[in-house]
Formats: C-alpha cells, sequence, structure tokens
C-alpha cells in the first residue's frame, strides 16, 4: 500500500514547467508596468552616495567648498531624487546654508535638474509657497510623491 504523503517522482519536464511557473508569478508585477514607490535610499547604499556625489560636486563646482551631508529628507522614484541638506565641513567645524535639490538620472547617472535657491524674500525660491507647484510645471514627468508632504498641494510646509 502507498503512503498517501509520499511524492511520486516527477520528470524534468515537470519540473521546468514548475520553474517556470513561479517565474511567470514573481515576474507579473514588473510586466504590468507597475510603477515604482517613492523610497529613502538608506544610508551607505550606492543610490543614496551617487545622488550625494552629485550634490557635493556641483557644491564645489559653485563655492569650492569640500562638504560633507546631513540629510534631512530624501525621496527617490522612477529616476527622479529630491534631497534636503545640511552641509558641513568633513571635520564638522563649519556648517553651510542648507541646500535642497531635484535630481534627475540619465544615462545610469544622477544629474542636478535643480538646485533650488533659498532667498528668502524671492518668489522663485524655495520659500515661495508656489515653489513646488512651479517646479512641477517646469519638470511634468516629476513624481509628487519625491516631495516633501504638503509641498504640491498647497499645504503649508513643516
Amino acid at each position: 500500500m502507498m503512503n498517501p504523503f509520499q511524492m511520486k517522482p516527477t520528470t524534468a519536464a515537470q519540473r521546468i514547467r514548475g520553474v517556470l511557473l513561479v517565474l511567470l508569478v514573481l515576474f507579473a508585477g514588473i510586466a504590468e508596468g507597475k510603477p515604482h514607490s517613492a523610497f529613502t535610499p538608506p544610508p551607505g547604499s550606492g543610490e543614496r552616495r551617487q545622488i550625494l556625489g552629485s550634490l557635493r560636486h556641483e557644491i564645489f563646482r559653485l563655492h569650492r567648498l569640500d562638504v560633507v551631508f546631513v540629510v534631512g529628507f530624501l525621496k527617490v522614484q522612477d529616476g527622479w531624487a529630491w534631497v534636503e541638506t545640511l552641509p558641513q565641513s568633513p571635520d564638522g567645524k563649519s556648517r553651510y546654508e542648507g541646500v535642497s535639490a531635484l535630481l534627475r538620472k540619465s544615462g545610469g547617472l544622477w544629474r542636478i535638474a535643480e538646485l533650488a535657491c533659498s532667498e528668502p524674500d524671492d518668489s522663485e525660491c524655495l520659500g515661495s509657497p508656489d515653489y513646488f507647484r512651479k517646479l512641477k510645471a517646469r519638470f511634468p514627468a516629476l513624481p509628487l510623491s519625491v516631495l516633501p508632504p504638503g509641498s504640491v498641494a498647497g499645504a503649508p510646509r513643516k
């Protein structure tokens, strides 16, 4: 008498079909083309190092300052990133004005799309209530989910 819990031997063709079925289920979401959700790359990750490296290069190009960043906000989605930082000297003794930027990944590299100005009385700068709405108008493909909460809907920033 055969044990009901004993598995029947399978053929190679049955095993291949089983593997193909598992792969089909795993990749079904990718095939549907669902967008990825916004995320914050963890400290030390390659994505975060590349984004901050591009920003560091831009700060050096503009101000000849060698900086490290204290990151206050960073979100990435579909090749777009928004970052808000507090730059400081590598030894931490000098601290500089906050830097915020929109970056776009192109050709595998993160590039600055816009470095936000921070002049308090300039209606085109970060402090303006319309800044993020205008930013979205300049970059229509920009996913709103990479921007700080309340920044586009008209709600005040916290």
